[in-house]
C-alpha cells in the first residue's frame, strides 16, 4: 500500500487559496485537471448537471474545505467537507488534532448489507403465509439476485428473507402488517437502486406464494445490518483549555453527555451536531445525505426512545468517546461516477473501501461531538462560533481582504456580532486610512 501523506498540514489555514491549491498538488492530492474542478468550485457541465436532475437551470455551490489532522486506525485522511456553518471544519480539525496527539481514532465497520422491504396485504393466516414463503427461501433469493447478476458475481447478492408480522396500527380489528425482508450485500454501492428493482422483482412470486396483495417494495433508509463504530481515547491532561485544567473540562463533557442520554430535546441537538460532520463529508463525496439522516436519527430511537449516537466517559484518567450509527454509503454508481468534485472528494479522502469510509465518516461524527461537547462543557458554544461567524458578519458589511479578519476581530472585542456594528468599524477604518 502507497505512503498516505500526512493530514496534519500546520498553517495551512493561513495561506491564501492559491498557496493551498499549491500544497494539495505539490502532495500529490490532486492532479492538474482535478485543480482544475477545484478552480471551478467542483462545478460539473451543464450536460453532467442535466442527466442528475430535471429541470436543472444551474449549480447552487456550497464552500469546500478540509478537515485536517484526522487519524483513523493509523492512517491519515484529509476530510472534503461542503458546508455553509462557519465552525463545522475548524471544529473537526481542532477535535481530530487533539485526539491525534492521544494515539488518533479506532474504527470498524459491518458489511454493506441492506434491507429490501415488501409490504403484503390480503394473505390470510398470517403463520401459514410465513411458514409458505420461508419454505420458499432459496427460491426468492434466486429470483432476487437474477435482476443484478454482476453483484452476484462481485461476492454481493440477496442473502437471506426474513418475515416480521406488526401489530396494525387500527388496533385488534386491522389486518397485521406482513412485512418481507431482502437482506441484500451491496458491496461497494449505497445500492437504493439495486435494492429496489430486487423488492419490486420477487413482489410478483410473494403474491404468488401467499395469493396475497403487495403495495409497498422499496429499501429501508434504516440500515442497522451496516453499522460503523468509532472510538477515541484521550488523558484528562491533554483537555486542558480555557485556564481550566482538563479534569474539569473532561466533567463538562461526561455532563453533556449524561444530558443528551436522559433527555431527547438535549440528544436531538446532540446528535445534529455529530452530523454536521457527518453530512458536510457526504455531500462533499456524492452521498445520499438524507438518507444517511433518515437512518441515524431511526436508529437513535432504537430502544424506544431518542438517544445519543455517541457517548462520552471517564475510565482510568482518560476521556472515551464511542459512536455507532448506520451508515450506508458507496464509492460506485449514483452521482460519485458522473460528478468530478464527488470523485474528487472520494480521491481526498484517500480510503480503498466503503467499509473504510464508513470507518472515516465515523470517526469524523465523533471528532464533530468531540468539539461541542467540548465547548458545552467549558466556555459555552458562542465563544468560538462567534469567532467564525463574525468573519462572515464582516463580509456582509462589505469588508474585503485585510480588512475581513480586522473588522471580525474587533467585532468579536466589542462582544456585539451585528452587520451594523461591522458597518461602523469598517467606516472608522476606511477613514482612517483614506488620504
Amino acid at each position: 500500500m502507497p505512503d498516505i501523506p500526512s493530514s496534519r498540514l500546520p498553517g495551512f489555514h493561513r495561506l491564501d487559496v492559491e498557496a493551498r491549491w499549491r500544497e494539495l498538488a505539490r502532495r500529490g492530492d490532486v492532479s492538474p485537471e482535478e485543480l482544475h474542478v477545484l478552480r471551478a468550485l467542483g462545478s460539473p457541465s451543464f450536460d453532467i448537471l442535466n442527466q442528475m436532475i430535471e429541470n436543472a437551470v444551474g449549480v447552487f455551490a456550497l464552500p469546500l474545505g478540509l478537515g485536517l489532522n484526522l487519524t483513523v486506525n493509523g492512517r491519515d485522511h484529509l476530510v472534503p467537507m461542503a458546508v455553509e456553518e462557519p465552525s463545522v471544519v475548524a471544529a473537526v480539525s481542532y477535535a481530530a488534532k487533539v485526539v491525534r496527539h492521544a494515539g488518533g481514532f479506532t474504527a470498524d465497520a459491518d458489511a454493506s448489507m441492506m434491507i429490501a422491504q415488501v409490504q403484503l396485504t390480503g394473505y390470510g393466516s398470517p403463520e401459514l403465509a410465513r411458514e409458505r414463503l420461508l419454505a420458499h427461501r432459496e427460491q426468492l433469493l434466486a429470483l432476487a439476485n437474477s435482476f443484478h447478476p454482476a453483484l452476484q458475481r462481485r461476492g454481493g447478492g440477496a442473502r437471506e428473507v426474513q418475515v416480521r408480522i406488526l401489530p396494525a396500527p387500527e388496533g385488534p380489528q386491522g389486518e397485521p402488517l406482513f412485512i418481507v425482508h431482502l437482506l441484500v450485500d451491496t458491496q461497494e454501492a449505497m445500492g437504493a437502486n439495486l435494492l429496489n428493482t430486487m423488492a419490486e422483482g420477487v413482489a410478483p412470486l410473494i403474491e404468488q406464494l401467499t395469493g396475497g396483495r403487495v403495495y409497498v417494495r422499496i429499501l429501508s433508509n434504516l440500515a442497522d445490518q451496516r453499522l460503523a463504530r468509532a472510538s477515541c481515547r484521550i488523558p484528562l491532561a491533554a483537555l486542558a483549555d480555557f485556564d481550566l485544567p482538563g479534569e474539569d473540562i473532561a466533567e463538562g463533557i461526561l455532563q453533556a453527555s449524561r444530558f443528551a442520554e436522559a433527555d431527547p430535546y438535549r440528544a436531538a441537538t446532540h446528535n445534529k451536531g455529530v452530523m454536521n460532520g457527518i453530512d458536510a463529508v457526504a455531500i462533499a463525496t456524492g452521498q445520499d445525505w438524507r438518507a444517511i439522516e433518515a437512518g441515524a436519527h431511526a436508529y437513535a430511537c432504537r430502544t424506544g426512545r431518542y438517544g445519543p449516537l455517541s457517548r462520552w466517559t471517564l475510565e482510568q484518567g482518560h476521556l472515551v468517546g464511542r459512536i455507532e450509527l448506520p451508515l450506508a454509503l458507496g464509492m460506485v454508481g449514483g452521482p460519485i461516477k458522473v460528478h468530478p468534485g464527488a470523485q474528487l472528494g472520494l480521491k481526498l479522502l484517500r480510503v480503498t473501501t466503503v467499509r473504510e469510509l464508513a470507518m472515516v465518516f465515523a470517526s469524523v461524527g465523533l471528532a464533530q461531538n468531540f468539539a461541542a461537547v467540548r465547548a458545552l462543557g467549558s466556555v459555552g458554544i458562542q465563544k468560538g462560533h462567534m469567532a467564525l461567524h463574525a468573519r462572515c458578519v464582516a463580509v456582509t458589511a462589505g469588508a474585503r481582504g485585510l480588512d475581513v479578519e480586522k473588522v471580525a476581530r474587533l467585532l468579536v472585542e466589542r462582544g456585539s456580532v451585528k452587520v451594523e456594528t461591522a458597518r461602523e468599524i469598517l467606516a472608522s477604518c476606511q477613514a482612517v486610512t483614506a488620504p
